[in-house]
């Protein structure tokens, strides 16, 4: 039986007819609203056109790549949470998937219903921080929505990984958030290599906006726990 009907809009970027077109049948019965492009560039001006809540991009097309793809609409400002469907296997390719600003992942073939459930999860997961849209402190100003950052009124460079990161610090302002939490919340998947790869982040986040990277104020150790963000 096909549920009521949501607010959530999702956008299928996938040149295999027969993925998209099961994708979009099993969408529909979950009360989704689902718009599609066939290629990557079509893929830009359907989320330009329709601002969907959720993308769900093909790595493999035509014209222009999903890693691609992926790069242009983080590049432009669209933080629309992404989900990214790929038949390679190489590691590689996933990680950069999502260093260039994916939050999770699917490898062909996959189940629909997991598929369903990421995609549940992702638009729960980011809810909570999309009130999060600009934040300044000492002489930084980070503006996630955009993808902007300055500092002291010069152009600060983040990775839009680095701006995931810090935009759920800021959600979580003033509270303690473990490495797993943030594997899980910003990388968006649990088999991410280590909670090595937070810390490499944390020390990269903390070299751009810190006035002293040896006695951070803003983005604290809590040793043994995690970290937390202090404006």
């Amino acid at each position: 039986m096909k549920e009521q009907s949501n607010s959530h809009t999702i956008a299928v970027i996938e040149d295999d007819e027969s993925v998209r077109r099961s994708l979009v049948l099993n969408l529909e019965l979950e009360g989704f609203k689902v718009v599609t492009a066939q290629d990557g560039e079509e893929g830009i001006s359907v989320v330009n056109e329709h601002h969907p809540d959720l993308i769900i991009l093909d790595v493999m097309m035509p014209k222009k790549d999903g890693l691609q793809t992926c790069k242009e609409l983080r590049n432009a400002g669209i933080s629309t949470p992404l989900i990214l469907l790929t038949a390679r296997s190489a590691e590689v390719d996933k990680v950069l998937g999502l260093e260039l600003g994916a939050d999770d992942y699917l490898a062909k073939p996959f189940g629909m219903l997991e598929l369903i459930a990421r995609l549940k999860a992702l638009l729960r997961r980011v809810q909570h921080v999309r009130e999060i849209d600009k934040v300044n402190f000492d002489d930084v100003t980070i503006d996630f929505k955009a993808y902007r950052a300055e500092r002291n009124q010069q152009p600060l460079e983040l990775s839009a990984r680095e701006y995931r990161l810090l935009q759920y610090l800021v959600a979580k302002s003033g509270s303690v958030v473990t490495r797993d939490e943030l594997l899980d919340e910003v990388w968006g998947y649990n088999s991410y290599p280590s909670t090595r790869t937070v810390d490499n982040h944390i020390a990269r986040l903390r070299q751009k906006i810190e006035s002293n990277v040896d006695d951070p104020k803003h983005i604290l150790t809590v040793h043994g726990v995690g970290y937390k963000f202090v404006a």
